[in-house]
């Protein structure tokens, strides 16, 4: 039988009420989560390795998951995990994952204190997909739900619903159905992993907004430990002409990444030339983020910047992992 390595940080899918009157916290280990599923047609080797609230996840927590994870020697990777951060989680292992085999994060919109929990049959789900052959290849998935989304579009689109992880506009990579996999698009290739590690500098996402004078990203950007930031912009990349000013004068020392924050769709590159269009953030040094949302291109700038990569690498690579051509 296969053998699959679990990992379990924390999150909703391991709590539970504290007392009669509390609220839920972390509680159940991986051997608890995993005792509750009866048989399984795998072998799994389970560890606790955290037991936190997914707000409070950090990147030394995801190195030791993910070091964990590769000594293992296993034909699959688990990570159980509070939805929250879910999405910046899976795009993390999906950037520094070295394996062929499958890392697969999961986690639950229900603690188990409550009616119906989703926990045991998406940490059940998680399993079978860790252990199909077909996942090999696939970098980082999400299982929520019965469904399996790729790392690089997922997002949590609700703050509370069972369905609240969504590929839009990709859709999921396939479903979970009677404890197998069905896949709807074959595996793309996968761009080599990257070796960066956790630097101790701040990478901060500033939106951009109505009345936006350019004084917030200012004033982020001046904190001690920025090495980069992440401008979420309004529509397909623009912003106020007051903060195209503040972006101008940024990248000569530190790159600045723009994203849209609708959540959905890419940024443009060439059809507005306003002060604060696309085009003009481009000719000033700004890097376009593509289809990655700025969460996910916080994620990417923060490990380009821990490996140590220049302004040319951090054009390359986004244009290589945020665009679709």
């Amino acid at each position: 039988m296969p053998l699959i390595a679990l990992a379990s940080l924390g999150g909703t899918i391991s709590m539970a009420p504290d007392g009669a009157d509390g609220g839920a916290v972390p509680r159940l280990g991986a051997a608890d989560l995993l005792g509750g599923l009866g048989d399984l047609p795998m072998d799994v080797l389970a560890e606790t390795l955290a037991g936190i609230g997914s707000a409070s996840m950090d990147f030394a927590t995801l190195l030791r998951c993910r070091d964990w994870g590769l000594r293992q020697d296993a034909d699959g990777l688990v990570v159980v995990q509070g939805t929250d951060t879910l999405e910046e989680t899976a795009y993390f292992l999906d950037l520094t994952w070295p394996s062929e085999i499958p890392v697969v994060v999961t986690g639950a919109m229900r603690n188990a204190g409550l009616f119906s929990p989703d926990g045991p049959a998406n940490l059940r789900n998680a399993l079978t997909v860790a252990a199909d052959p077909r996942s090999r290849g696939r970098g980082a998935l999400v299982t929520l739900n019965d469904d399996v989304h790729a790392a690089r579009w997922v997002r949590k689109a609700h703050s509370s619903r069972l369905d609240a992880f969504s590929s839009a506009p990709a859709g999921p990579l396939g479903m979970v159905v009677e404890h197998a996999v069905h896949w709807f698009h074959p595996s793309p290739p996968r761009p080599p992993a990257l070796t960066g590690v956790d630097f101790g500098g701040l990478v901060p996402v500033v939106e951009a907004g109505l009345d936006d004078s350019g004084a917030v990203l200012s004033s982020v950007a001046a904190q001690p430990g920025v090495r980069g930031v992440v401008v979420a912009a309004t529509g397909v990349g623009h912003v106020s002409s007051g903060t195209a000013d503040v972006i101008a004068r940024l990248v000569p020392s530190i790159p600045v990444v723009v994203a849209s924050r609708t959540g959905a769709g890419p940024t443009l590159r060439s059809t507005y030339g306003f002060q604060g269009s696309e085009s003009s953030l481009i000719a000033m040094g700004a890097t376009m983020a593509g289809w990655l949302d700025a969460r996910k291109a916080r994620i990417l700038l923060h490990v380009l910047l821990a490996s140590g990569a220049d302004r040319d690498r951090i054009e390359r690579e986004f244009r290589r992992r945020g665009d679709l051509d």
